[in-house]
C-alpha cells in the first residue's frame, strides 16, 4: 500500500524512519521479548528509554540546568488549567494574548480561576496577526503572560517571543516546538502536546523552570501540580509509555537530521515554496498579514467556496489528504510539520497549479 502526503493538522504525520523502526521492535524490543506498549513504566528496559528521550530532548533543545522536562497527559488543553493553578500563587490576574482560537480556549479556562487581563487580541481582524508588542496593555500584577506561538487553525505565528519584566512568559508551543531553535530562557513554562511535531497524541511535553515549581494554590489536585511530578520523573501515574518511546525516536530522528537548525532550514524553504505560490497565483489566497504566518499551519482559500468540494476531491486523489481547513474557519489548511516532506509540499503545488489551470 502506498502511503499518502498528509497534511493533517493533528494528529500529524510522523517521519517514516521512526514508523519503520517501531514496526520493528513492536513484538520485540531489543531482545525483551515483549513490546514497549507492554512493559512496566518502571523496568529498566522503559527507565533507559525514558531517560534517553528526555535527555536527547534537552539536548534538541538545549534546555538549561533549572528547567524541569515534564512528560505528562491530558493534552495542552489541560494545561490551560494548570497553568493558572501553579502560577497564580496569591495574585488573581493572568495576563493573556489573544490570537486565535487556542488562546481563546486558554483564556476562557483560565477564568476560572482567576481575571484574565487580555493584553492585546487580533479578533477583530479575524486574527490575521500577531497584534504589534507595543500596543500591549500589560499588567504590572499579573502572575504571568500566556501566548498561542502558533495558531493551528488560523496559521499565525510568533516569529520572535515578546520580552517580559518581572512575570513568567507561558507560551503554548503545541503546533511549532521542535521546528526552531528556541531561547528556553527566555520563557518559565512552554508546554506542548504530541501530536504534531513531537510524537502522537496521548503525551504533553512541559519545559517549567524550576523556581515556579511548588507554588500551586491550596487545593489543586495533585496530578494538577507540576511539583508532583517533577518529584518523580513524570511518573506519578503510569504514563504514557509507547506514546514517550515514539517520541523519544522523533527526537532521535531529528538528532540524525543534524538538529534544529537544520529542520528550521527546511521548514522555512517548505512553508517559502507554498506561500510564494499561493501569493503568486490570481485564484488562492493567504488570509494571514505575511509577517506573521506560521511555517507549520497554511491557510488558503479559493476563489469560490463552491470549488472547495472539487479541490479537495482531486487532491485525495492525487494522494494528498487531510487538507480541508478548520470548520471555524473553512478554506484549505496545509500542515507542514517537520515530518512532512519537501516532496509532499511539491506535490501539493503540482496539483495547486493543475487545478487553477481547470477551473481558473
Amino acid at each position: 500500500m502506498d502511503r499518502v502526503f498528509n497534511f493533517s493538522a493533528g494528529p500529524a504525520a510522523l517521519p517514516t524512519p521512526v514508523l519503520e523502526r517501531a514496526q520493528s521492535e513492536m513484538l520485540d524490543y531489543q531482545g525483551t521479548g515483549m513490546s514497549v506498549m507492554e512493559m512496566s513504566h518502571r523496568s529498566k528496559a522503559f527507565v533507559e528509554i525514558a531517560e534517553q528521550a528526555q535527555a536527547d530532548l534537552i539536548e534538541l533543545l538545549v534546555v538549561p540546568d533549572d528547567y524541569q522536562v515534564l512528560f505528562l497527559q491530558g493534552g495542552a488543553t489541560t494545561q490551560f488549567a494548570m497553568v493558572p493553578l501553579n502560577l497564580l500563587g496569591d495574585k488573581n490576574t493572568a495576563d493573556y494574548v489573544n490570537t486565535g482560537s487556542w488562546s481563546a480556549k486558554a483564556i476562557k479556562e483560565a477564568s476560572r480561576f482567576c481575571e484574565v487581563n487580555v493584553v492585546a487580541s487580533s479578533q477583530e481582524s479575524n486574527f490575521d496577526h500577531v497584534p504589534d508588542p507595543s500596543t500591549w496593555q500589560l499588567n504590572e500584577d499579573a502572575a504571568y503572560l500566556h501566548i498561542c506561538s502558533n495558531e493551528t487553525i488560523g496559521g499565525v505565528q510568533f516569529h520572535e517571543f515578546p520580552v517580559t519584566a518581572s512575570q513568567p512568559l507561558v507560551a503554548d508551543m503545541s503546533s511549532d516546538i521542535l521546528s526552531r531553535p528556541i531561547d528556553i530562557s527566555s520563557c518559565g513554562i512552554i508546554y506542548a502536546g504530541a501530536q504534531k511535531n513531537i510524537g502522537p497524541a496521548g503525551l504533553t511535553v512541559v519545559i517549567v523552570r524550576k523556581d515556579l515549581l511548588g507554588n500551586a494554590r491550596p487545593g489543586t489536585p495533585s496530578m494538577l501540580d507540576y511539583a508532583v511530578h517533577a518529584k518523580v520523573d513524570s511518573m506519578s501515574n503510569t504514563p504514557p509509555t509507547y506514546a514517550w518511546y515514539l517520541s523519544g525516536l522523533v527526537f532521535r530522528w531529528l538528532k540524525d537530521l543534524g538538529g534544529l537548525e537544520a529542520m528550521a532550514e527546511i521548514n522555512q524553504r517548505k512553508a517559502m515554496k507554498l506561500y510564494n505560490a499561493i501569493d503568486q497565483s490570481n485564484f488562492y489566497h493567504s488570509p494571514v498579514a505575511a509577517q506573521d504566518r506560521s511555517w507549520m499551519n497554511i491557510p488558503f482559500t479559493l476563489p469560490e467556496p463552491a470549488l472547495d468540494a472539487a479541490f479537495l476531491s482531486g487532491a485525495e486523489a492525487a494522494g494528498l489528504t487531510n487538507l480541508k481547513g478548520h470548520r471555524s474557519v473553512g478554506g484549505m489548511r496545509a500542515s507542514v510539520y517537520n515530518a512532512v516532506p519537501e516532496a509532499a509540499v511539491d506535490a501539493l503545488i503540482d496539483f495547486m497549479q493543475s487545478f487553477e489551470n481547470e477551473r481558473g
